[in-house]
């Protein structure tokens, strides 16, 4: 079952579900929209963090969330890219945020376009939409593996321990 906007809200009052800073706006019917925190550009060895990052064309980049979330047992969420970038040639990889992890979120991305991408940090980039489980997992993901469990910023490499 996907969370409406309603469930999401009723979800964080009670702390089965956390985003923040949570801002209004950026909720969504069935999710939320995640902000750009930084910007990695590697081919530039550039990490943008206010302002404006440009993405060359035909370039990698990733970047992470300013929104740190924490998500409890039962719950899970998609990822998309928000169809404003993939207008403009944007192709990103997501995975699935597995239940109970917390942290802010890394995305990789590509501008595949033949233009520069102008990105503003703080501007919306992907959506969650939450799932709820059928129960409450037996081994949250911290207890899985949980390698990225935590993580601020752009986060490349599995971490140890």
């Amino acid at each position: 079952m996907i969370l409406s906007d309603r469930t999401i809200k009723s979800f964080m009052e009670e702390g089965r579900l956390s985003i923040e800073p949570f801002v209004e706006k950026n909720l969504t019917p069935n999710g939320y929209d995640l902000s750009i925190s930084e910007i990695y550009i590697p081919s530039e060895e550039m990490r943008v963090k206010e302002g404006v990052a440009v993405i060359p064309p035909m370039t990698w980049f990733a970047l992470s969330t300013t929104e740190y979330v924490k998500f409890g047992p039962e719950i899970a969420a998609q990822l998309w890219i928000r169809t404003s970038w993939a207008r403009k040639g944007i192709i990103a990889a997501f995975g699935k945020i597995d239940a109970g992890f917390h942290g802010t979120l890394t995305f990789s991305a590509f501008n595949a376009s033949q233009k520069s991408v102008e990105y503003p940090i703080g501007e919306r980039f992907a959506q969650m939409v939450f799932e709820l489980l059928t129960d409450a997992v037996e081994m949250e993901y911290s207890e899985r593996s949980g390698h990225y469990q935590g993580q601020r910023g752009v986060t490349l490499e599995k971490r140890n321990g």
